[in-house]
């Protein structure tokens, strides 16, 4: 019966060693995901900036195409009314301006199109930290409760 109370603590006392060695362990994770969390914040807080910059650079895009477009029909007005008057210098200078208008127009769509792209991605990227930063709070929580385990010897 000694023996067998003996071998017991003995047990008790490993399993103790191992818990205990165990908690250092688990501060060091707990600190990590700590770190992991502020950093997934920094990121989110980033993205949210570069998501609202590229919100206002599409609308600033959206804007000029409207100026452009307005500026496009004037010139066309103007080409139709000259070539009907026969004043033909200045129907060249017209479809000239249309052609210039029609070149902005268009960098103007591309540039807005690449805005919208940004915002697409800046939206995935601020799914994924907030779906990091979910992550890191359950590890906190995880490793908070080993701690409690490890010092109370479960």
């Amino acid at each position: 019966m000694r023996r067998s109370a003996m071998g017991f603590g003995f047990i008790l006392l490993a399993g103790a060693l191992a818990m205990s060695q165990d908690l250092p362990q688990d501060r060091r994770d707990l600190h990590n995901d700590r770190q992991d969390l502020r950093q997934d914040r920094v990121d989110r807080n980033q993205d949210r900036r570069d998501l609202n910059r590229d919100r206002a650079d599409r609308n600033a895009d959206q804007r000029d195409i409207n100026h452009d477009r307005r500026d496009l029909n004037k010139d066309r007005v103007d080409l139709r009314r000259d070539v009907k008057n026969g004043d033909y210098a200045d129907a060249r200078k017209d479809r000239t301006d249309v052609r210039h208008d029609q070149r902005d127009l268009n960098r103007d769509r591309a540039d807005r199109n690449s805005d919208q792209r940004d915002i697409n991605r800046d939206k995935r990227d601020l799914h994924k930290d907030n779906r990091d930063i979910r992550a890191d709070k359950r590890d906190i929580r995880h490793d908070r409760r080993d701690i409690h385990r490890d010092k109370m010897g479960k």
